[in-house]
């Protein structure tokens, strides 16, 4: 789960079938690996909206 997650925030579009057969193997279901991706890309999407706008930077 975690190599997935890594690939997902590193670049999305390397994400494959493949990848998602890699989780099902594991034992993680069709809602469970939507569950890993939307959790994973909001933490994507809102820590690149805080480092945007500054949250936490001493400036």
């Amino acid at each position: 789960m975690l190599d997935y997650v890594v690939t997902l925030t590193k670049d999305a579009t390397m994400i494959h079938k493949e990848d998602h057969d890699v989780l099902r193997g594991a034992g993680f279901d069709d809602k469970a690996v939507l569950q890993i991706t939307l959790i994973a890309s909001w933490f994507n999407y809102i820590n690149r909206v805080a480092d945007a706008l500054g949250v936490g930077r001493d400036e």
